[in-house]
């Protein structure tokens, strides 16, 4: 986005970290993920005239209005729920709650990986409600960089793409079960493989 400091409004990011839910247009820059929006068939006619004329204000001319966001009407439970970045409080406070949104909620954290759910909730936590973008994308380098060896990604594509089961046999059989230790381990730095934002030893946009 073009604000690339602004952070999504109260615990966004901890619920679409942890469920993976989807965002629309409206969403999407209503959290700041996005600054305008484009309808896909419009896009080749943009990109041919950005590659011409290289006016990245075309974009903005070129915008329409997406709609309505939810993501308003959904702040106060997001936030309630997912204040902490324990899963296992937050499942207990959906459980307790029988709105929509909380068994839409529960169903989603339940299905998902949950050392994907504990470390997504770790980041954010470690990250804290200001955190600089470059900070937020070497911490997920870190996870990404590990994540064939180390986390469910290939149970994953197993059980949605090769196999398409649906039946994912995730390393833990819950939230409760995920030691601390395997979740600092995906997060540890990298050392000599830490991500830089250098290319051939020169900072970008200089």
């Amino acid at each position: 986005p073009r604000h690339a400091e602004r952070r999504a409004p109260g615990r966004f990011g901890a619920w679409l970290g942890a469920t993976g839910m989807r965002m629309g247009p409206a969403d999407a820059i209503h959290a700041g993920f996005a600054d305008h929006f484009v309808p896909e068939a419009e896009w080749p006619a943009l990109i041919a005239d950005l590659c011409a004329g290289g006016d990245a204000g075309l974009v903005a001319a070129r915008a329409r209005t997406p709609g309505p966001s939810r993501l308003p009407q959904l702040r106060m439970m997001v936030d309630r729920h997912f204040a902490s970045a324990d899963p296992r409080t937050i499942e207990a406070s959906l459980a307790a709650d029988d709105s929509d949104f909380a068994r839409d909620t529960l169903s989603a954290l339940r299905r998902n990986s949950p050392l994907s759910v504990a470390v997504a909730l770790e980041m954010q936590r470690r990250l804290g409600p200001a955190p600089a973008l470059r900070d937020a994308l070497e911490q997920e380098f870190r996870v990404t960089f590990r994540a064939q060896q180390d986390t469910d990604f290939l149970e994953g594509v197993r059980a949605l793409t090769i196999d398409k089961d649906r039946r994912p046999r995730w390393r833990h059989a819950g939230a409760e079960a995920v030691p601390q230790t395997e979740i600092a381990a995906l997060l540890a730095p990298l050392g000599r493989d830490t991500l830089t934002f250098t290319e051939s030893g020169t900072e970008p946009g200089s």
